[in-house]
């Protein structure tokens, strides 16, 4: 009786739980083949009906909506962009003479083309080239002893979950220079401290992420603000505006509401204390014993506290003031000074800042300046050994690996979806013939829709920028109004929105990356928040605001509507003792 009690516990339940898994992964399969089906479907018929199909192919949202449907099926990132990008190719040459091996020939010799040419790319090197020094300079601080002393430091400080939440959203506002640099520095300066106090790494990877775009794309001096007003700029002068790309960037600020609500997500889920969907899920599971562990396998909460602050302030501050200080020689910073003053005027800052032209450059010689310094301070307190340097390199390149391959196949997978025109098929199919007021909110959708799909940012706005803003000032009747105004916005938002939790963006990969999070749970888990919060500024404030509501009546019932959903879906995670210190006082 025992062994077949044996038997049956062990062997029968096995193979249930064995179909189980199968039934749900067939499952998972014909519901992903469906919806890849319907999109297809959807965009064949919408295609012909819109007038759209006789300027762009409607089979041009195949790569990127195969590549988001294979990211989340498969759990592998760089196997599902490798389909996407060879798929693309094919279907640049071979819809039109399937029949001759030539076209299939000509479509993989556009795979490679578009990997030479995002490799040949002067930026795509720049941000490769960035990668691997900022990690390398992470690797040296931690091994001196300066991120410990800077958690030996915060925890005498920070003595809860919560705590340790804010100052990890704190930090993320702080760093509001460029965006790859905020993920990359506060996702792993304060992965130690959230490790300790059993934050999941879902969640902190969340923190970073909400604090990086939304944050550099809305400071008015950061690495994005010479992007985006260079492409108002050119606007500007097309239409006849007679208006500063700056001037249209602070006309526009009033009305981002997803950056604006998505850190006011951010700080209030944290005070409240209330999680949902996924992400509950995971800080459940890490409060309850399965939380992550540090990179030499002991776990987080028992890490010495010991360490040299000093060895991680100094090299994170010169990288910062490198990095200002070459911004500001590069945009004419010396010869527009007209008195100490200038020094604390936003006005002229943001004229220095939007005068750079080589703010990648920039970026790679503050990370090799900041490794000088991460040496030099570890060396002079003595607390990093000479032998060590060569293990820091080895790790920092390691740790850049996966990001630069995913990166470069993301961006490979752009130029193949520019090669199909899959931006002015979205664009076409969604933004004609509607309503004045009805066009920002609807730019806002096609924005999100296009960024999520190419995982890019700076590409979707570069795509809609220069086309649909001419549209909303057409519907406005040839002037700079209202519609105008709120279009600015809405596609810098909704940009901002798919860069935010795309699986193939590059802020998402980096964010990932920083704190030791797996990509797809990172996505998986930031996905609900982020639909929220866009919902909420889609129905709350874009539409009401595009009928003549006022901004910040719009963004203050968006906030109530975020509220009311925490209440009523968030709960607390299952820990114990969540309000004190981990290891007890």
């Amino acid at each position: 009786m025992r062994c077949v009690g044996i038997r049956h516990r062990y062997g029968w339940h096995s193979l249930r739980t064995g179909s189980t898994l199968k039934a749900r992964a067939y499952i998972r399969i014909v519901a992903a083949a469906g919806v890849f089906a319907a999109l297809c479907g959807l965009a064949r018929w919408f295609g012909r009906t819109g007038g759209t199909a006789s300027q762009f192919p409607w089979y041009s949202i195949v790569p990127p909506a195969l590549a988001i449907i294979l990211a989340f099926l498969t759990h592998h990132v760089i196997f599902s962009l490798g389909v996407a990008l060879t798929i693309g190719g094919l279907l640049s040459t071979v819809p039109a003479a399937a029949g001759h091996a030539g076209a299939w020939a000509q479509g993989l010799g556009a795979v490679g083309s578009h990997l030479g040419s995002t490799l040949s790319n002067k930026t795509n090197l720049l941000i490769l080239s960035f990668i691997p020094p900022i990690f390398t300079m992470v690797e040296i601080i931690m091994a001196s002893g300066g991120f410990l002393g800077i958690v030996a430091w915060l925890l005498r400080r920070i003595r809860s979950t919560k705590s340790a939440q804010l100052a990890t959203g704190l930090m993320g506002m702080v760093c509001f220079i460029d965006d790859y640099a905020n993920a990359i520095i506060v996702g792993s300066m304060m992965q130690p401290i959230t490790d300790r106090f059993r934050i999941s790494r879902e969640k902190l990877a969340f923190l970073v992420d909400a604090t990086s775009a939304p944050v550099s794309g809305l400071a008015i001096v950061s690495t994005w603000i010479a992007y985006e007003v260079g492409l108002f700029a050119d606007v500007s002068k097309q239409l006849g505006l007679g208006k500063t790309g700056y001037a249209m960037f602070f006309d526009a600020l009033g009305f981002r509401f997803y950056c604006l609500l998505m850190l006011a997500f951010m700080f209030a889920h944290i005070l409240l204390g209330r999680d949902f969907g996924p992400m509950r899920a995971a800080e459940s599971r890490t409060h309850n014993g399965n939380g992550p562990e540090t990179s030499d396998g002991r776990s987080a909460a028992t890490d010495a506290l010991s360490g040299r602050a000093i060895n991680a302030l100094l090299p994170l501050g010169g990288l910062v003031m490198f990095h200002l200080t070459g911004l500001w020689i590069d945009g004419g910073g010396p010869s527009k000074l007209a008195g100490i003053s200038s020094l604390v005027s936003a006005d002229y800052w943001r004229e220095v800042i939007g005068s750079a032209q080589h703010s990648n450059h920039m970026l790679l010689f503050a990370a090799l300046f900041g490794i000088a310094m991460a040496v030099l301070c570890g060396g002079l307190s003595g607390s990093l050994r000479r032998a060590a340097l060569p293990g820091c390199v080895w790790r920092g390149i390691k740790r850049a690996s996966l990001p630069a391959v995913v990166l470069t196949l993301a961006w490979s997978l752009k130029s193949s979806c520019d090669a199909l025109d899959t931006g002015q098929f979205l664009t076409g199919l969604l933004a004609e013939r509607i309503p004045p007021h009805w066009f920002p909110p609807l730019l806002f959708i096609v924005a999100c829709i296009v960024s999520f799909a190419t995982g890019t940012s700076w590409g979707t706005m570069a795509i809609l920028i220069p086309t649909a803003l001419p549209t909303a000032f057409a519907l406005d009747g040839n002037t700079y109004g209202l519609t105008t105004m709120i279009s600015l916005a809405a596609v810098l938002d909704g940009a901002i929105f798919g860069d935010h939790c795309s699986p193939i963006s590059d802020t998402t990969i980096l964010s990932s990356t920083a704190t030791s999070c797996g990509l797809l749970e990172h996505v998986q888990t930031q996905l609900p928040y982020s639909v929220t919060v866009a919902a909420a500024a889609l129905l709350c404030a874009y539409i009401p605001c595009a009928l003549g509501l006022q901004s910040i009546w719009g963004l203050g019932l968006a906030v109530i509507v975020v509220l009311t959903v925490l209440f009523a879906l968030g709960r607390r995670a299952n820990r114990q003792d969540s309000d004190t210190h981990p290891l007890g006082r």
